[in-house]
């Protein structure tokens, strides 16, 4: 991947949060009993896994040898919700932390101290739960980024409203070198970084008012060759499955989490849109 014309980073390079501040830079999944937890994602995901640099409790979770999320296993020591949440790179983990609480978000976590860089477990307004992070990113985080094997997509009552509030936070469309960018489309908001599509904000078309009963929540996706065999997977190995569509297929763990696996790579479908194109290559 280049960075326009002045920025190209190698698999192996190390990559700093100041470098893509905005943009989401990992994921990762707390659990109440990693092993388990670790067992189903290797059967539905054919994910390996390895020791993390955060400790005893965390683990990588690789696709193909490359990294692709986390798994924290510290649901039930720091009593929190057993759910994927996305983390965005942030230059100041103080700062940001203070932007959330001006804007009426919520600090649940946070900023602790994870050598090589500092962490904050938040929640948006409308309780939609997100992480920061500030420092280093995970050795080949840049095969992360080119792999693509994961995409985020809120999904919230007001895209406009909770775009106002990430972009205060996170500096998105700031003017500031390196900034996230934003597209309305449809009734949804896409986010850019270094030109790529990166995450999505969606609540319905424009002319649709609001979902009084939506709960905002932060999805993952993850790229795989069919979503149907994860589906039959998930149910075999103890997961259930909310939604499935030709693509695609929205699924739960045995321990409550929701994720979505999407064929062929295709991404966010904003309301109103047949289809959004992936990453520039």
């Amino acid at each position: 991947m280049n960075h326009g014309t002045t920025h190209s980073l190698g698999a192996r390079d190390v990559v700093l949060t100041r470098s893509v501040f905005g943009a989401p830079c990992w994921v990762s999944l707390t659990s109440r009993d990693p092993h388990a937890t670790q067992d189903f994602y290797r059967a539905v995901l054919g994910w390996q896994y390895r020791t993390a640099r955060l400790g005893d409790r965390f683990r990588t979770a690789l696709a193909d040898g490359v990294p692709v999320a986390g798994i924290a296993g510290v649901a039930t020591v720091w009593q929190m919700a057993v759910a994927w949440t996305p983390y965005f790179a942030v230059a100041n983990a103080d700062e940001a932390v203070d932007r959330v609480r001006e804007r009426g978000g919520t600090v649940a976590v946070g900023p602790i101290s994870f050598p090589p860089g500092r962490a904050a477990l938040l929640a948006d307004r409308d309780g939609a739960t997100f992480g920061i992070w500030q420092g280093k990113l995970v050795t080949e985080w840049e095969a992360w980024r080119q792999a693509a094997p994961t995409f985020i997509t809120l999904h919230t009552r007001d895209a406009f409203d909770a775009t106002i509030f990430y972009g205060g936070i996170l500096d998105w469309a700031s003017g500031l070198p390196g900034c996230g960018e934003v597209e309305y489309t449809g009734g949804a908001v896409l986010l850019r970084s270094w030109g790529d599509i990166v995450a999505c904000i969606e609540s319905g078309s424009v002319d649709t008012p609001p979902d009084p009963s939506l709960r905002p929540h932060w999805q993952v996706h993850f790229a795989v060759d069919e979503a149907a065999p994860c589906a039959r997977s998930a149910e075999k190995h103890g997961g259930s499955v909310l939604e499935e569509r030709r693509h695609e297929a929205v699924l739960r763990d045995p321990d409550g989490a929701q994720f979505t696996v999407t064929s062929s790579r295709r991404r966010c479908r904003p309301a109103g849109s047949p289809s959004v194109p992936g990453r520039r290559r």
